[in-house]
């Protein structure tokens, strides 16, 4: 807009991270979002068409121990999580979506202490509604949809289709699991980033949740059901496996019950 600095077009992401988490530095995500220096990151692709697919599923084995399904399970799970989040939290906080492009999508597996980092590459595409001010700032990296349903629409042809569908089919070209226990986790991890960051969000958590499930067609993987004082909790009807650990875990809302 003439005469108007605008903030960079994911400032409502990192905004809403930063609340959700206190603190720019993340488990899953690079600082910002945002990779300045490429230099040891490598595109998602590696993963989506093999390459790199051993390497990531051999890293969770290293880490949890398990089974190669229960560990690709989890791999996936934390991949997912952070894969989304951004998304998912653009869209609830302010309609933008960053269009994870796979190529756009840079990881790393140099930190130790967790399974993978991601980030963004600063040229990622992100799609806004005609009346959001970026609509009008001409940035090469906006792509201004018609109207909501555009914006789910596309939200899910970049996200899921293709993104997190093709990295299900390697997965399974490498270890037996199944389509269903991986969209769970899917499911179960947009609700939670939604529930986690409600304080921050506008509207309602349950009906953003519910938006975005159904246009990902994964509502029936996870249901809200009243906590201890009320509030919305994610109870799930597929397990993410970490039961199976030599170590093993019953996550939250897990529809495993322990004995």
């Amino acid at each position: 807009m003439p005469g108007c600095e605008l903030a960079p077009p994911l400032a409502p992401v990192t905004a809403t991270l930063r609340a959700m988490f206190g603190t720019d530095d993340l488990p899953g995500l690079a600082p910002g979002l945002l990779v300045v220096d490429e230099a040891g990151w490598r595109p998602a692709t590696g993963l989506i068409d093999g390459t790199r697919l051993p390497e990531f599923l051999a890293a969770a084995s290293r880490r949890w121990g398990g089974t190669p399904h229960a560990c690709a399970a989890l791999a996936w799970k934390s991949y997912s999580y952070w894969t989304a989040l951004p998304v998912v939290l653009g869209w609830a906080s302010a309609r933008r979506v960053p269009l994870l492009d796979p190529a756009d999508v840079l990881i790393h597996f140099e930190d130790h202490h967790q399974l993978l980092t991601l980030g963004l590459r600063g040229s990622t595409a992100v799609a806004v509604l005609p009346n959001d001010p970026l609509a009008l700032a001409g940035h090469p990296e906006v792509r201004v949809v018609a109207d909501e349903a555009e914006l789910l629409r596309v939200l899910r042809a970049s996200l899921l289709d293709a993104h997190l569908a093709p990295m299900i089919a390697a997965i399974q070209t490498e270890v037996r699991v199944g389509a269903r226990t991986l969209l769970g986790s899917v499911a179960s991890g947009i609700a939670h980033g939604i529930l986690r960051a409600a304080d921050t969000l506008p509207g309602s958590s349950v009906r953003s949740i519910s938006t975005l499930l159904d246009a990902l067609d994964l509502a029936d993987l996870v249901e809200l059901v009243p906590g201890p004082t009320g509030e919305p909790t994610v109870q799930r009807r597929t397990c993410c496996l970490a039961f199976t650990l030599p170590k093993p875990k019953i996550c939250q809302g897990c529809c495993v019950r322990p004995s």
